[in-house]
């Protein structure tokens, strides 16, 4: 395999192309995992995904997992450790986002909706197979995604823009976006089946 069958944005750096070889695209039906997406995608708003990688594992440590249920229940102090901390990215607007958007987790599932079928929902329930010819062929938002974004504000999550909502679609395979030469479109294709 060389570099130019894999997607141009993964370019050389190692945490870079694991993450694009094994986990961009791969459909995700997990709920921790899909949340995690969900906060590290608001996390990532005005930053490069790299800066979130590097810091994934320290986000993993001090978010409980992501645990939808421990987060929504942070305090104060809790609040105050997290924006101590400098393994993470110490924006008070996306700690506190994250705390929100735990508790509107929380508030779906007390509705009565599973949230991993609900943002499934806005894909038809199954992951759209794109095959760009070329990176710069890749939207940044769909229609799809700005309507996961408007619903998501209409339930009380923030930091979920059209923009952070279509790359959440695109981490968790519910589209693939891996350019049609890229070795992993075939092999996300075949994940979906």
């Amino acid at each position: 395999m060389t570099e130019s069958t894999r997607c141009g944005w993964a370019g050389s750096d190692p945490l870079y192309v694991a993450y694009h070889d094994t986990e961009w695209g791969v459909p995700v039906t997990d709920e921790r995992t899909m949340f995690e997406f969900l906060l590290l995608e608001g996390m990532q708003a005005g930053l490069a995904w790299i800066t979130v990688l590097k810091k994934r594992a320290r986000y993993r440590e001090v978010f409980d997992g992501f645990d939808p249920d421990r987060i929504a229940r942070y305090d104060e102090a809790k609040r105050a450790a997290l924006l101590a901390d400098a393994g993470i990215i110490r924006n008070r607007a996306k700690v506190d986002a994250a705390i929100g958007n735990a508790r509107a987790w929380l508030e779906l599932r007390e509705a009565g909706i599973d949230p991993v079928a609900w943002l499934w929902g806005f894909v038809g329930g199954a992951p759209r197979q794109n095959a760009w010819p070329r990176l710069a062929d890749v939207p940044a938002t769909t229609p799809e995604s700005d309507a996961m974004a408007k619903a998501l504000k209409a339930r009380g999550f923030k930091f979920v823009g059209s923009t952070i909502c279509y790359a959440h679609m695109q981490a968790t395979g519910m589209v693939n976006d891996h350019v049609a030469d890229c070795f992993r479109h075939a092999e996300v294709a075949k994940l979906a089946q």
